[in-house]
């Protein structure tokens, strides 16, 4: 390849798969960029990051700054949703070089009349660009460099902190060169900052054995706006398939009454576009929606690419299955489950663009019918990756503030490639990291490798799927414990209640991840006025998450050591390293913990350290690097600010 310039410019970072997707940020975050950037030889070499969102005209540019061994960086701000590109682009700055050989000629006491002569070529070439009061001063540098009476003054003026000034701010870039163009995705700061609330709406009627409805879940809102959660997720809300309905506790065949599974959507009564009748009307749930955002809470809807047997797509586009040779369909199954009660859709079918029309407009439908601006994604891994890209790309087209979060506990790579497709949240491996190690390597890898540039993590304890194993013996320790742990490593959480806060726990089986009873499967009748301690410090939790910024981030984080490893402590930090937070966890569920904490002195800047308990109100002064703590099963943690 031919190509004149002399610039060469490397490993431009952070980048997805060579450019292939884009980074993610939301609205008021920075972009650090770096690269290597150098010439042939030893000349003066300058670069800058230009960057731009895809409804700006013109290119904004930051300067670049030099670090060691040809590497550079800089940084800039996000201030708009949607799409940006960046790039970075560099030159020998041949004024800048001459300027700089001249001086050490000048140092070396050489005579540098005929570099003086040549420098004012590069002040002429610059003055059309400057200033009124530049020009006049560029002018008198031409006059002192052409003139050899004044010499001496000329020389003086080679290194002006005011000519380098001058010419960096108005270089020539002769024969610049510039890296592959690069994308941000900009998100609103919900995709970054969300606290997650579920619950069945069939399980809110306070009579004995009636469904529940949207009318009923109305006066449920304040509890969970009470208790700082500011996202209602809905399992699904409609229509659900009478042919091969499951029964309770996920049996083959149901009895008389049974509700079946929500996941199983579709029957005589609609599909995807339609609610449920005993829920419902569209109406209601409009209602429903709008009630919940003047307590400022988003609903947050299930969006599941399935059908019943008895689905509507199943009579009127049957090339969107696929059928064996007896005529039947295989239903889905993730062994060792079984759905019998779900036909998989067909996304190989010869009439895809239908298809991937459809679902989109059933995504279109409800954003547009309902004011929906959140999707929980059921099962995206089972799907393929590309639809996604697509899918989110069209909707995020009209509608930006749609989120979506991919519930998919899979493979690594394939949850990153759905992360990288465009899923603005991702369910992750948290409901599973219970010792200080793994939380440590968990967190570390989400917070420091590639992942943190599009993987952005919601930390759920439980969910409808999945009674954990740490949970399942009632511990209220455990279940402080770890609502507190992924309230306070990520910026999204969320739980599944009033399961969690009620310690609901009972197992299908021995060895089983799975509730007895599953509301899955049937409908309960709650008591929602319950208060515990559990309802009380999450609602704590929640409520000073909503006051320190550097909760509402996951990223800036710094593991601290301890020397026991049934504690564990970890600071966050705002962007800005205004807001710090210190939390202090014991791992050990059953007996009072101890442990000396290392502060990281070196971040925090400060000695000694001020710092208040914000569960307690207790305050301390730490005046050493290693500090005393004591847990027991009652409190199981502290979260510190960190006061300067």
């Amino acid at each position: 390849m031919q190509n004149q310039t002399r610039i060469i410019i490397e490993n431009v970072m952070p980048q997805l798969d060579g450019g292939a997707f884009p980074i993610k940020r939301i609205v008021g975050q920075t972009v650090r960029v770096t690269a290597a950037v150098f010439a042939d030889g030893h000349d003066v070499v300058e670069a800058c990051v230009k960057y731009k969102q895809e409804k700006e005209k013109k290119w904004k540019e930051v300067r670049m700054t030099p670090a060691v061994n040809d590497e550079w960086f800089a940084e800039f701000k996000v201030e708009k949703q949607g799409n940006y590109t960046y790039y970075v682009e560099a030159w020998v700055d041949y004024a800048l070089n001459w300027q700089h050989g001249t001086d050490r000629k000048i140092q070396d006491n050489q005579y540098v009349k005929s570099e003086l002569l040549e420098g004012a070529e590069y002040v002429r070439a610059v003055r059309e660009w400057v200033t009124t009061s530049e020009s006049d001063y560029l002018g008198h540098i031409d006059y002192l460099f052409t003139n050899e009476s004044e010499y001496d003054k000329a020389i003086h003026e080679v290194n002006s902190p005011k000519l380098t000034a001058i010419f960096k701010k108005h270089p020539s870039r002769f024969l610049a060169n510039k890296s592959a163009e690069l994308g941000v995705y900009v998100d609103r700061k919900k995709a970054l900052f969300s606290t997650w609330y579920e619950f069945f709406p069939r399980s809110t009627s306070q009579e004995d054995g009636k469904h529940g409805t949207f009318k009923d879940c109305i006066p449920l809102l304040s509890r969970v706006a009470e208790m700082g959660f500011d996202t209602l997720y809905f399992p699904p809300i409609h229509p659900i398939g009478e042919v091969n309905r499951k029964g309770k506790n996920n049996a083959t065949n149901a009895e008389y009454g049974d509700v079946g599974s929500p996941w199983g959507i579709g029957s005589v009564h609609g599909g995807h576009k339609s609610t449920h009748p005993e829920l419902g009307s569209i109406e209601d749930f409009k209602e429903l929606v709008n009630r919940a955002q003047e307590l400022g809470i988003e609903v947050a809807m299930d969006y599941a690419l399935q059908a019943a047997p008895d689905h509507p797509y199943v009579k009127d586009f049957p090339q969107w299955f696929k059928w064996r040779p007896d005529g039947t369909v295989q239903y889905a199954e993730n062994p060792p489950k079984k759905y019998q009660d779900i036909q998989p859709i067909y996304f190989e079918s010869t009439d895809w663009k239908n298809l991937w029309k459809e679902l989109l407009d059933v995504a279109l439908f409800w954003i547009e019918e309902c004011n929906i601006k959140i999707y929980r994604v059921d099962n995206p891994h089972t799907k393929p990756f590309y639809f996604w890209g697509w899918l989110i790309g069209e909707i995020k087209k009209k509608h930006p503030d749609v989120l979506f979060l991919a519930e998919a506990f899979t493979r690594p790579k394939i949850m990153n490639e759905l992360a990288k497709q465009g899923f603005s949240q991702s369910y992750t491996y948290f409901t599973w990291r219970n010792s200080k190690a793994e939380l440590t390597e968990y967190v570390s890898e989400l917070t420091q490798s590639e992942q943190k540039e599009f993987y952005r993590p919601n930390f759920w304890p439980n969910t409808p799927d999945i009674n954990p194993f740490s949970l399942q013996s009632g511990s209220e320790s455990i279940h402080l414990q770890k609502y507190f742990l992924a309230a306070t490593l990520s910026s999204s959480v969320g739980i599944y209640g009033p399961v969690y806060e009620y310690m609901v726990c009972e197992p299908m089986a021995p060895g089983k991840e799975e509730y007895l009873n599953s509301e899955k499967y049937e409908f309960y009748k709650w008591d929602w006025t319950i208060q515990n301690k559990l309802t009380t410090l999450i609602s704590k939790i929640n409520g000073i998450r909503k006051e320190q910024t550097s909760l509402q981030q996951t990223n800036n984080i710094i593991f601290c050591n301890t020397n026991n490893d049934e504690i564990i402590a970890y600071y966050k930090f705002d962007d800005e390293k205004r807001n710090k937070t210190l939390m202090v966890v014991s791992l050990n569920a059953d007996h009072t913990t101890q442990a000396m904490v290392q502060l990281p002195i070196a971040e925090l800047g400060i000695n000694p350290v001020n710092i208040v308990d914000l569960i307690t109100g207790n305050s301390y002064v730490w005046d050493k690097e290693w500090n005393f703590v004591e847990l027991s099963p009652n409190m199981p943690f502290h979260l510190f600010q960190i006061q300067d």
